[in-house]
């Protein structure tokens, strides 16, 4: 006799025995031939210009982690009300039951609140670009009275 926990563990080797019967009936049946234009990287249909391997900052994988962590934690809130509403459950506990589910979520809510003032108090959402540097003035040995003069010269030059 089997478990719940055994038809689990069926249904999971089933699912994997599926996939991996599906996957080689395709790879056995599919036909394989390369070409240079099928290997070839490309963006949108656009070649790719430049090497691969571009550094992108840090910020950018934090400010995708931060919002991947709220997005899934604020899923957790869907489960959350359909227990809230079940009617039956509030009115054995003569309304108790919403009141705790009220606090429960109203205590998850704050630590997310939480996590955002503290993410955003540590600056980790600011998106800094890389060209938001002070320029620097170039300072040039060459006196700017030759300037003009080379400048009149060539001036003097086009118009002939």
């Amino acid at each position: 006799m089997l478990t719940d926990f055994g038809f689990v563990l069926l249904f999971i080797l089933g699912a994997v025995g599926l996939f991996l019967i599906v996957m080689g009936i395709a790879w056995f049946i599919r036909p394989s031939k390369p070409t240079f234009e099928k290997l070839t990287s490309y963006e949108s249909g656009e070649e790719a210009i430049g090497g691969t391997n571009v550094r992108f900052t840090v910020r950018y994988y934090l400010v995708a982690l931060v919002f991947v962590l709220f997005d899934v934690e604020l899923v957790f809130l869907f489960p959350w009300a359909t227990v809230f509403a079940d009617t039956t459950l509030i009115a054995e506990t003569n309304g108790l039951w919403g009141w705790f589910t009220l606090l429960e979520a109203g205590l998850f809510v704050l630590i997310l609140g939480l996590g955002l003032a503290y993410v955003w108090s540590q600056g980790l959402l600011d998106w800094e670009t890389t060209n938001n540097k002070k320029k620097e003035v170039f300072k040039s040995p060459v006196p700017a009275d030759m300037y003009a003069k080379i400048n009149e010269k060539y001036a003097k030059s086009t118009k002939k």
